[in-house]
Order: C-alpha cells, then sequence, then structure tokens
C-alpha cells in the first residue's frame, strides 16, 4: 500500500498501521480516510499529504 506524507511536518501515513489516534484501523487505504481526518501530530488537512513515490 502507498504512503502519504504531511508536507507541513512530515508525518508519514502508512495504511498498514493505520492512526490509532483517530480509530483509523490497519490497512486502510488514505484514499478511504474520512474527509475530515486530519494529521495527528499537526492537524494539516488530507490535501496537505503528499504520495511517497
Amino acid at each position: 500500500m502507498e504512503k502519504w506524507k504531511c508536507e507541513i511536518c512530515g508525518y508519514i501515513y502508512d495504511p498498514e498501521a493505520g492512526d490509532p489516534t483517530q480509530n483509523i484501523g490497519s490497512g486502510t487505504p488514505f484514499e478511504d480516510l474520512p474527509k475530515n481526518w486530519t494529521c495527528p501530530v499537526c492537524g494539516a488537512p488530507k490535501d496537505m499529504f503528499k504520495k511517497i513515490t
């Protein structure tokens, strides 16, 4: 699965880990995160993330 990086703080969303701070289970692709999901470190919205290649 593809990882995504926050352009503000550098946090990396790893779908294999999910985001336990916001009750996002492991295996959740970035595209399936809720619209209102934000970076758990700095609070940036989803549109501030870029796919890591």
